[in-house]
Order: C-alpha cells, then sequence, then structure tokens
C-alpha cells in the first residue's frame, strides 16, 4: 500500500532530482510527491518472504548470478518507485555495482505483493510503468485471494491457487506453486 506521507491539506512537493540525492526510506516519488509505503501484513510479508527465497535459491543452484533485492529505489521513465522485490542481472551489478542508492532504470525482473489497501488499478499502472521503463517481467503477487499475475510487454498470465507459476523471461525455467506462495 502507498500513502501520501504529507497531511492533505500540505503538499509537499519536491523535484526528482533532490529525492533520488536524498531518499527517504519506505518513500516513493510519485508526480512531485513523496509516498509512503504501508500496510504490510503477515501475508504480505510472508508471500515476500517465500518468493524472495524461491528466486535466490533458484540463482544459486543454476548459478545465474545477480541478486534479489527488497525495497530498493529504481528509476522508471516517470517516477522513483521502490518495488517489494526485484532481481538485479550479474550484468547491472558489473555496470553499477552494489553501493548505489537508486538504480538509474527499471530492474529486469520485479514483484510487487498487494497489501489490502492496494488498488488493483494502481498495481497494474505500477506494472505498466516498470514495463514501459525497460521491465521485461513483473509479477503482482495477491495473497489475501491467492492469486499471481505477470505481465510482459505482450501479454497477462493469471495463476491460481491449484497452478504453477513459471517465469517467462529472466530467470528461465523458475517455476513454483502458487499455493507455496501465497498461504
Amino acid at each position: 500500500m502507498v500513502a501520501s506521507i504529507t497531511p492533505p491539506d500540505v503538499i509537499e512537493l519536491v523535484s526528482l532530482e533532490d529525492f533520488l540525492s536524498h531518499p527517504r526510506d519506505r518513500t516513493e516519488w510519485v508526480d512531485g510527491k513523496l509516498i509512503e509505503k504501508t500496510g504490510m501484513t503477515i501475508k504480505h510479508g510472508l508471500a515476500q518472504g517465500k518468493l524472495i527465497r524461491q528466486w535466490g535459491d533458484y540463482i544459486i543452484s543454476n548459478a545465474l548470478g545477480g541478486e534479489i533485492c527488497v525495497g530498493t529505489l529504481c528509476r522508471t521513465a516517470k517516477q522513483a518507485r521502490r518495488p517489494d522485490l526485484a532481481y538485479i542481472s550479474p550484468q547491472l551489478l558489473e555496470q553499477f555495482g552494489n553501493n548505489f542508492t537508486v538504480l538509474p532504470q527499471s530492474f529486469p525482473l520485479i514483484a510487487e505483493v498487494a497489501s489490502p489497501d492496494d488498488s488493483a488499478e494502481e498495481l497494474f499502472a505500477k506494472s505498466k510503468e516498470y514495463l514501459e521503463s525497460g521491465c521485461p517481467e513483473v509479477w503482482l503477487l495477491f495473497p489475501e485471494t491467492r492469486i499471481v499475475l505477470i505481465n510482459t510487454q505482450n501479454r497477462w498470465l493469471l495463476f491460481n491457487t491449484d497452478e504453477v507459476v513459471s517465469n517467462q523471461n529472466i530467470l528461465h525455467g523458475f517455476s513454483v506453486a502458487v499455493s507455496e506462495l501465497l498461504i
């Protein structure tokens, strides 16, 4: 979930450059406003933790390199976003190192975990924004309804509780049962 960190009657406008120079914890820069990421529930945290472990184990067991990042800022074409989790490839680590505050582009694989207060429309728009900024694949996890949506450049895929979700573009061969990710 995201919530404005300024009172409704006071709009704190911050330039993107200022935010990127001095980002605040748990915030994103959206249309000139600072938005705080809030609303994490136990289901949200468990889903995030399980996907981190699954992606991480797959990367290690297949010697793919790269890392899983949690809440790390990245630059999109429009905003500065903080995906719930993302995969950073060995190529990007070589290019940008591992001591940056903001990745100056989208990650190649991003997952957002819906909290009860998140709007599906907002998550779909965020997914589209990541794709338009060069991310080839975005996962949206919905713990309450126990479904996973994958958005790629040319299609949406829906996976129900009794199905196995598989990576489409980045971690080729990775798959996991939705029921293992979302309890």
